[in-house]
């Protein structure tokens, strides 16, 4: 019996001692305050995997990587937010965006030829639901680029035509995801999803939009009271109503008699990370200088055409540097972010004096500068851009 009641205390013992170490090691992850993002890209042997912190103020911002190994498999920790923040894994151009607002652990199964759009998502319902807000996006998108390419329609019926796209994408948001759940993460994500540059809400535009991004705003004061997320989407608010107060128009009027012919006159401007980016640095490169705004219209089907520009012609040594002009730096922000060529922004806006020295009298005004960094053309002398771009390739 003794020996029995002996080996009964050492059995209890080990059970009270692995008790201990799984308190331990429960205290360990809270003090670490961490979350996981862990999963499989099929077909990925090889390739970088980097998860990125989508920030309001440093733009993607790099927290881990990894060379994924033949499985594909990897396993991400980092510092858990205190509010609901945004993230994404990206391997090149291919991107999965998540939301994270907890210690929690998010598992993602994709493969690389699909991995934005194909990818499945375990552990988060609100990560879940934006895989689904993009899937519906890239359907819009994609129905866009084949109105864009259509040329039955003219300028102005393609534009209508998109536009349409983005109001009944609009509506089935509004009906299906935001409604009623404000304070969620994918209802803010939702409020700054683009088609090329151009924002589905855009309270600038379309007063209605600013009533939903305002029902957004209030839920996320309430529920996230003065985290940066909800100060970001509060101070849109309040500078989108003084706008509308006072509507702003791009016009230049500008004295011809000032303006000074140069050729090519280097300028530097800021990217959306803050690193200055001269536009001599594209010397070699055939470039396309633009000055533009993304708060004009039609400048998402303007975004699409030079797209495809773009992507003709990159591998060929063509570059895009352009310039925006949009008296918002945040929204120019959202809209140029998943853009491919160099996109800056001017601060001084209309009242730069590169308008001048380059005798923009409108926007959106481009220039063709060569392989030398010579001025060979501006919007006015180029009948037809694409051939004029083959003929300096």
């Amino acid at each position: 019996m003794e020996v029995k009641r002996q080996a009964l205390d050492i059995s209890e013992w080990k059970h009270i001692l692995l008790l201990v170490v799984l308190v331990g090691s429960l205290s360990c992850c809270q003090r670490r305050n961490t979350f996981c993002v862990t999963g499989n890209i099929s077909g990925a042997a090889d390739t970088v995997l980097y998860l990125e912190h989508l920030s309001l103020d440093k733009g993607s911002v790099a927290i881990d990587s990894v060379r994924l190994k033949q499985d594909g498999a990897f396993c991400f920790h980092a510092e858990a937010p205190g509010n609901p923040e945004f993230y994404r894994l990206r391997i090149g151009r291919q991107a999965i965006n998540l939301a994270i607002d907890s210690i929690e652990t998010v598992c993602v199964t994709a493969s690389l030829d699909s991995m934005s759009f194909g990818y499945r998502v375990e552990g988060s319902g609100i990560c879940d639901t934006i895989r689904l807000l993009c899937i519906k996006l890239a359907d819009v998108e994609r129905k866009a680029r084949r109105i864009s390419a259509d040329r039955n329609y003219t300028l102005e019926e393609r534009d209508s035509l998109i536009g349409l796209l983005v109001e009944q994408y609009k509506n089935e948001v509004k009906r299906d995801y935001m409604q009623n759940h404000y304070d969620a993460a994918y209802s803010y994500y939702a409020c700054f999803q683009t088609l090329g540059t151009q924002l589905i809400f855009d309270p600038l535009l379309n007063r209605n939009d600013l009533t939903w991004l305002q029902a957004v705003a209030n839920a996320w004061n309430e529920k996230y009271p003065g985290c940066q997320r909800t100060e970001n989407i509060c101070n849109i608010i309040h500078e989108c109503r003084r706008r509308l107060a006072k509507p702003h128009e791009i016009v230049l009027d500008i004295d011809g008699d000032k303006v000074r012919e140069l050729g090519i006159i280097d300028m530097t401007f800021p990217d959306i990370n803050g690193q200055e980016r001269e536009l001599s640095s594209l010397r070699g490169n055939v470039v396309l200088l633009d000055f533009m705004a993304f708060s004009m219209d039609g400048s998402t089907e303007r975004t699409l055409l030079l797209r495809e520009l773009y992507n003709k012609y990159h591998e060929r040594g063509f570059e895009i540097y352009q310039v925006s002009l949009d008296p918002s730096q945040h929204l120019w922000k959202q809209r140029c972010e998943a853009l491919p060529w160099v996109s800056v922004y001017c601060e001084e806006g209309l009242e730069s004096d590169m308008l001048r020295l380059y005798n923009v009298q409108q926007l959106p005004c481009y220039f063709l500068i060569d392989r030398n960094c010579d001025l060979q053309a501006r919007q006015e002398t180029i009948p037809d851009l694409e051939a004029a771009i083959e003929g300096l390739l």
